[in-house]
């Protein structure tokens, strides 16, 4: 059966219709603006961590490997000891975001459990966030973990030589570029 368009006069009134549904909607939210074209991007992170901050970095994480997938798989080899062909296989093979395996490999190279532990647990407890999973494992998660998780997304921004904002414990922590930058080069000798 073939589709028939209205009549054109009924057009111009079935788009005023339209423009004012969407004006009386409100602006998108941001996530739901177009993206242009030419920049493939991963789905949204709802990683559910329980730490605004780290939920903020790892969605935009999945943005950047989207972008950059070989040094997003670099990260994770050189810094959580993660395999590049299961890293991969991860995201294209599972569906996992990008994000979602950061958190894994990170966690499990900042917890001593390695990431396929925490894919595992992730797998036993579809949908949920990462709090849940975490809260989960046997030995409890200590926020020791937590900190060393931060510091190591910052780390991975100044590898990647991106921009990141610090909330105001990191920025004591860690202080500006700089600072970070200058603390790297006596710890490797230079």
């Amino acid at each position: 059966m073939q589709r028939r368009l209205p009549p054109a006069c009924c057009l111009p009134a079935r788009l005023g219709l339209l423009v004012g549904v969407l004006l009386a909607a409100g602006p998108l939210p941001l996530a739901a603006q177009p993206r242009p074209a030419a920049v493939a991007e991963a789905p949204a992170a709802d990683a559910g961590t329980g730490d605004a901050w780290v939920d903020r970095q790892l969605a935009d994480i999945n943005a950047y490997a989207a972008r950059y997938p070989d040094a997003f798989i670099d990260e994770l080899t050189r810094y959580a000891g993660a395999r590049p062909g299961y890293v991969q296989a991860l995201m294209d093979s599972h569906g996992w975001a990008p994000a979602d395996v950061y958190f894994a490999c990170f966690w499990g190279h900042v917890s001593k459990q390695g990431c396929r532990a925490l894919v595992r647990a992730r797998s036993q407890l579809p949908g949920a966030g990462w709090k849940a999973v975490v809260d989960s494992l046997q030995p409890p998660a200590e926020n020791l973990q937590w900190r060393a998780l931060r510091h190591a997304i910052v780390a991975s921004y100044d590898h990647w030589d991106r921009p990141i904002s610090l909330d105001a414990l990191l920025q004591r922590q860690l202080g500006d570029r700089d600072k970070r930058d200058a603390a790297a080069r006596q710890a490797a000798g230079g």
